[in-house]
């Protein structure tokens, strides 16, 4: 059911049956490393190339959120799915092995909570019983294609992120236990003319906030409704802007304001910059952090608000600005 300009509300309320989790070496020693379903030590994934070892992660996660599910993969009605590479090559090959009905997506970082609104929408329509929601990054393969590749030893600015290596996967799907998704609100593509591919924080800030406000809007709440209001990879460039943002049209986030990028890593850790981004950030700290929190108490409502710039390699090289977008899903604790 369509609430305000841009959020869907649903009534049924779709619940998270299972989620799955598979990261890097770096973001299993982060401060959530315990949190993931499987850690890789090895970059290649047993694989003989960058882009394989992502594809098989993200079979890893789906495999692992349809077992958590109590289901096998024959069950699922349709799978979800989009990363960075060019012509969403994890998401297509994956679904070559899990050989389900398969919807492409593309959001760019914010691509996560794309797929769980659709999900959620799918099975609020009736139009799939389980729906399986589904992105990956790594940092080798995106690096190569958006920026330089690693092999190549390019130094980088402290504003720069950190592609999270890893793969995040959830079955949404009926059901009268689990977290619910409650609603969705679809963001606009939102461009304030930034250039630098090192200043992502920066460029996706405004497109946040644009969904941000219209979520309140749209649902008639207050910031104080939300025990956390999370972002997907703004990271410790981009959270203030936004933070400062939200702050000039009246919204004081205070302690309830948080970003995946900024919690996926130490900010110890070497070469994290100023946080972690790529499609897999924002998946594998929902699914496998934020998740939890509610369904151990600690909180009762959370609202994640993925975050993407939709950028090219063709549009870096002709020097076009950067739009970007974000796409907000609402989770919920409880039975109700």
């Amino acid at each position: 059911m369509l609430t305000g300009k841009q959020t869907w509300s649903f009534v049924s309320g779709p619940r998270i049956l299972g989620a799955g989790t598979v990261v890097g070496s770096k973001e299993g020693r982060g401060p959530l490393g315990d949190r993931f379903d499987l850690v890789h030590e090895d970059p290649y994934v047993g694989q003989d190339s960058w882009e394989k070892a992502e594809c098989k992660m993200l079979e890893q996660a789906q495999e692992k959120a349809v077992f958590k599910a109590g289901l096998s993969m024959e069950a699922i009605d349709v799978a979800i799915a989009g990363d960075l590479l060019a012509q969403i090559t994890s998401a297509n090959f994956a679904a070559r092995t899990a050989g389900r009905p398969m919807l492409g997506i593309f959001s760019a970082c914010a691509t996560s909570m794309q797929a769980v609104a659709l999900a959620a929408a799918l099975v609020e329509a009736k139009a799939a019983r389980y729906a399986l929601a589904a992105t990956s990054s790594h940092n080798s393969s995106a690096e190569r294609i958006f920026r330089f590749p690693t092999e190549y030893g390019a130094q980088k600015p402290p504003t720069a992120h950190c592609t999270v290596t890893g793969a995040g996967a959830a079955v949404v799907g009926a059901g009268t236990t689990g977290v619910r998704v409650s609603s969705a609100t679809i963001g606009k593509v939102i461009d304030l003319g930034v250039q630098s591919p090192w200043e992502m924080g920066a460029a996706m800030a405004p497109a946040a906030v644009d969904t941000i406000v219209q979520h309140l809007k749209d649902t008639g709440r207050s910031v104080a409704d939300y025990d956390l209001i999370v972002t997907g990879d703004l990271a410790r460039v981009g959270h203030p802007i936004a933070r400062e943002l939200l702050g000039q049209q009246g919204y004081d986030v205070q302690n309830r304001f948080q970003d995946c990028g900024i919690l996926m890593y130490d900010e110890h850790q070497p070469e994290v910059f100023s946080g972690g981004s790529g499609p897999a950030c924002c998946a594998c700290v929902t699914f496998a952090h934020l998740l939890r929190q509610l369904e151990e108490g600690e909180y009762r409502r959370i609202l994640v608000v993925a975050t993407g710039a939709l950028l090219s390699t063709v549009t870096a090289q002709q020097n076009e600005t950067i739009p970007c977008i974000a796409h907000a899903v609402c989770f919920e604790a409880g039975t109700s």
